[in-house]
């Protein structure tokens, strides 16, 4: 009867340490890191309002004037926006790294918890199994009263239903260890796209300084010399489509109408993050006084605001038909650097006015993998990406000649007239 009672004190006894020493452990620490966590959120709220009222002075700098001061504007804002959302990720990449150190230490507790518990049970499931090798009734007749008798009878019963209650107990503290893998996991993949988005913010960053380098470089900060360099980029940029337009004119490129992807939105994702249209599709206001720049078909792709250095992302996941740089060998007068898709359903995309590519040919792409990063490479008078979409069947990636530049041969995407598509036909409503 003793030797029952102590196996149910000592069992107890190294359950509690099991189960309840380690939290104490950690208490203070936990605590603190709690305290950093929501010092952390702070910093976030803050940092995110003062990129978004950035934002909204760079949204005002492009409905203004074209002019050299207004370009150095926007390039300052955006200086200055991507240094804000470097120091925003690098604290949420802080925070995150906490509440990984956390879910960590609580893991740790919970398995020590599980491992001592299993260890301490089966302990004392051996000893009632020892005890139940003498039946009761040998106990009784060797000299034990019946009072004693079923005092021992029931506290061993009281004994298996506590067991079985810490045993349910156990297993609620499994459910709860996997639960918390499971959010570490998620915690631990959303930190590496936090480190993916900061080496792509440096990345924008670089490119911005360079362009604002550039800017001052070339116009030597003089507004007479900018709206030369427009005006010629202007005109080189409507020499270009009437070349492009007569050759394709030639293409007689076959479009079968079944071969790619009805009109629905959603069919491609935006190529940027925070999309903002600054030119349509087709015969725009801008097309329809500027006739001479687009042959009087109309733009033939809609027109994205895109600071310097924003990352470019694949509308949809497929396989790079090509990459490319116009700019060797007519600078100013074509599509700059650019990469060209084909995507799994018939349609393939254009990404146009780079600085510079991450993908190469053929290589496979990720639905909003990063492609590249915007510039002004290229015709472009001003920082944004030229976003095409083609039925597949009708483009392709083809030499001609320059007449911009004379004995100067292009490399690039061409299309059948009926194989230009309305963007906005496939993507998500803004």
């Amino acid at each position: 009867m003793r030797h029952v009672r102590y196996t149910v004190a000592a069992f107890f006894f190294a359950l509690f340490l099991a189960l309840g020493a380690t939290t104490y452990i950690h208490a203070d620490t936990q605590e603190e890191i709690q305290a950093q966590i929501n010092e952390s959120n702070k910093q976030i709220e803050a940092l995110k309002a003062e990129i978004a009222e950035l934002q909204g002075e760079l949204n005002d700098t492009t409905k203004q004037k074209q002019t050299l001061q207004g370009a150095i504007k926007e390039l300052n804002l955006n200086i200055q926006k991507l240094k804000k959302s470097i120091t925003l990720t690098q604290t949420q990449i802080k925070q995150k790294d906490l509440e990984i150190g956390t879910l960590s230490t609580t893991i740790s507790d919970t398995s020590g918890k599980i491992g001592a518990s299993q260890s301490q049970i089966a302990d004392s499931l051996r000893q009632l199994e020892a005890h139940d090798e003498q039946p009761m009734i040998v106990t009784l007749f060797s000299g034990g009263t019946l009072s004693s008798f079923f005092d021992e009878a029931t506290t061993l019963e009281s004994m298996r239903t506590l067991l079985q209650d810490h045993i349910h107990t156990l297993q609620g503290l499994k459910v709860d260890l996997e639960s918390d893998k499971d959010v570490a996991e998620k915690k631990r993949r959303e930190l590496a796209k936090l480190n993916t988005s900061l080496g792509q913010q440096n990345q924008g960053l670089t490119i911005s300084r360079n362009e604002q380098t550039k800017l001052l470089d070339q116009t030597k900060n003089k507004e007479s010399t900018y709206q030369a360099q427009i005006a010629q980029k202007k005109a080189l940029e409507a020499k270009f489509e009437q070349d492009l337009l007569n050759y394709e004119a030639q293409l007689n490129l076959i479009v079968n109408p079944g071969s790619f992807a009805a009109p629905k939105a959603g069919v491609l994702l935006w190529p940027v993050e925070q999309p903002h249209v600054t030119q349509y599709f087709g015969n725009t206001a801008f097309a329809t006084q500027n006739a001479q720049i687009y042959g009087g078909k109309g733009h033939n792709a809609i027109d994205l605001r895109a600071p310097p250095g924003t990352p470019i992302l694949a509308a949809r996941g497929g396989v790079v038909r090509g990459v490319g740089n116009t700019d060797l060998v007519c600078p100013g007068a074509s599509y700059g650097k650019w990469v060209f898709i084909d995507h799994d359903n018939g349609l393939s995309t254009l990404y146009a006015h780079l600085s510079t590519f991450t993908v190469s040919e053929g290589a496979p792409v990720a639905s909003g993998q990063v492609i590249g990063y915007s510039d002004t490479t290229g015709y472009a008078t001003g920082p944004h990406l030229h976003f095409g979409v083609y039925a597949s069947s009708g483009a392709e990636i083809r030499t001609f000649p320059s007449k911009s530049c004379v004995g100067k041969v292009y490399t690039m995407p061409v299309a059948d007239v009926s194989a230009y598509l309305n963007p906005l036909s496939y993507l998500p409503p803004l």
